[in-house]
């Protein structure tokens, strides 16, 4: 963003820097053809104002060129260089390459290229009138040509500058609010089953600390593991380090189901699992048994990862109904499951080319099925 309002910055100044020079060039020319003081007065103020009309405006590049405004000052322009040549007769000097160019780039592409060629043919029809003659009047219509192209080139310039650098802006913007959104998704997927996990051993030892202090103490021990786990967690967000161990997720989840009084089935089959499968894989089965330990009658779940012909499938399987909703009749065998941890899991596995299911089977059992290709 620096550099490119370097660049902006560097055009404006020259385009400004070529209109005085234009401005001053015509003087030149004025003090050649006339010693009138009224004149060269009116031939200087014109001239200033033709260049001050551009700058201010036409220049900008934040200005809507297709707009009533902008076809209003053309117009004023346009009798700014051309209506001077009324008084002057064949002491006028003007710039009409200005409005030329500028023609291009206000009107329509026929009307601006119309106006383009219409002023060409104007200034050639008007020197040759005053008694210029052939080579002078080519001289002077390719010399119009030449810089009305570059009044178009350079104001062109500067908007394409200008509108690079808000572009650079808008995507560094979009890069931070997506890393944001990355954060933000990597904390719910992290610490959702621990935090769950915590929170259900607090309450199991607040229950059993006058009853067995031997139990609660141990899980006091195992409630600290989790904070250090917690922690842990956090930091490999901060540091964008997310690998995240397959073997270490299936005994965690299986711990914490069975505090919570579930009988787990667990089988996990996933040797020679590339680490961003086995991460994704992780993060999948560590939401889904968030989402499971947020149904107090859930009271048997089947954990399984296994290889498929392409690929490996993760499917947790649970006796509870999610949402409390019945199968769809419509689509049996499967329901959409609302939610953002569902979300965050789908686009994880998507971006893996894989495919995420989750819904209510025909026995009641809800199901939570992830597919990647390997």
């Amino acid at each position: 963003g620096h550099w490119s309002r370097i660049d902006a910055r560097n055009v404006q100044w020259t385009l400004t820097v070529i209109f005085i020079l234009f401005g001053l060039s015509a003087m030149t020319r004025a003090f050649m053809l006339t010693d009138d003081g009224w004149s060269i007065a009116l031939i200087a103020g014109y001239l200033t104002a033709s260049i001050t009309l551009q700058l201010s405006y036409f220049a900008r590049p934040n200005v809507r060129l297709r707009s009533r405004q902008s076809y209003a000052l053309l117009f004023v322009q346009g009798c700014l260089i051309f209506l001077p040549l009324i008084p002057l007769g064949s002491a006028w000097v003007s710039m009409p390459s200005l409005f030329a160019g500028t023609a291009l780039l206000v009107l329509p592409p026929l009307a601006g290229w119309t106006a383009f060629a219409l002023t060409a043919a104007g200034v050639l029809w008007i020197r040759l009138a005053a008694g210029a003659d052939f080579l002078g009047g080519f001289y002077t219509f390719a010399s119009m040509l030449n810089t009305g192209l570059m009044v178009f080139g350079l104001i062109w310039l500067i908007r394409l500058v200008t509108e690079l650098g808000e572009t650079r802006k808008r995507l560094a913007e979009v890069a931070v609010a997506e890393e944001r959104l990355r954060f933000a998704r990597d904390l719910h997927d992290l610490l959702g089953m621990s935090l769950s996990a915590i929170a259900l051993k607090s309450e199991l030892t607040s229950r059993i600390m006058d009853i067995d202090t031997t139990r609660a103490s141990d899980e006091l021990l195992e409630i600290l593991g989790l904070t250090r786990q917690a922690l842990t967690d956090v930091r490999s967000v901060a540091s964008g380090y997310r690998e995240l161990s397959l073997d270490q997720e299936s005994r965690s989840a299986k711990a914490v189901l069975t505090a919570a009084d579930v009988q787990v089935r667990l089988e996990v089959e996933h040797e020679d699992l590339p680490a961003t499968v086995r991460t994704v894989l992780a993060v999948v089965l560590r939401e889904g048994v968030t989402n499971v330990l947020r149904h107090s009658k859930v009271e048997r779940c089947e954990i399984a990862v296994r290889r498929t012909g392409d690929g490996v499938a993760l499917d947790i399987v649970n006796d509870g109904v999610q949402n409390g909703k019945p199968p769809d009749q419509n689509r049996p065998g499967r329901v959409e499951a609302p939610g953002s941890g569902i979300t965050n899991m789908s686009d994880r596995v998507a971006g893996l080319g894989g495919e995420l299911t989750a819904g209510v089977e025909p026995d009641g059992r809800f199901r939570l099925r992830a597919v990647v290709p390997v």
